[in-house]
């Protein structure tokens, strides 16, 4: 069964981890989320969950208006070939989340390791950033230093890579 939100802050908690969650009506883009700017503060995130062609998942985390190259990110990330979406119930299966509620906080769930966390370098020149904490229905914000912390208590240690700006390669989305 996977966490809650109440267990992921519990878990936080535990860490000494401080976040501070905002209620809103449910947001499945991040379009939709940008209706919510000026109300709070850090940056705002966007989260792929992605598969090569021998099934390893991937959760790619970066700002939310940074352009990824979804064609060349294999190669960024030494991916088996190209990659495409993963499928709504292997995110379920590993993550432990719907389609919309992308986070890494659902790194929470997945206990056997499937999921490789990959972090674009950028992201963390930010002192606060925000994830949905396992539901599109709430926002919370941690600590850019904090969320590493939590991946390594998750046993998720990331992949901290430029997937976007001038290190990354051309032609992004």
């Amino acid at each position: 069964m996977p966490a809650t939100p109440d267990e992921l802050f519990a878990f936080l908690d535990r860490l000494g981890i401080a976040a501070t969650t905002v209620a809103h009506p449910p947001l499945f883009t991040v379009e939709q989320s940008r209706s919510l700017r000026g109300e709070i503060a850090g940056a705002h995130t966007k989260n792929f969950f992605l598969e090569d062609r021998k099934d390893h998942l991937y959760l790619v985390v970066a700002k939310e208006d940074a352009e990824i190259d979804l064609k060349h990110l294999h190669r960024r990330i030494g991916a088996a070939g190209r990659l495409s979406f993963g499928k709504p119930e292997i995110l379920r299966a590993t993550l432990g989340v719907e389609p919309g509620s992308v986070t890494p906080f659902a790194a929470i769930n997945d206990r056997e390791g499937r999921v490789a966390i990959v972090l674009d370098r950028a992201l963390l020149a930010h002192d606060s950033l925000n994830f949905h904490p396992l539901v599109n229905t709430r926002t919370t914000r941690i600590a850019a230093a904090d969320l590493l912390r939590f991946l390594a208590a998750t046993g998720h240690e990331p992949r901290l890579l430029a997937v976007s700006g001038p290190d990354a390669e051309s032609g992004r989305i």
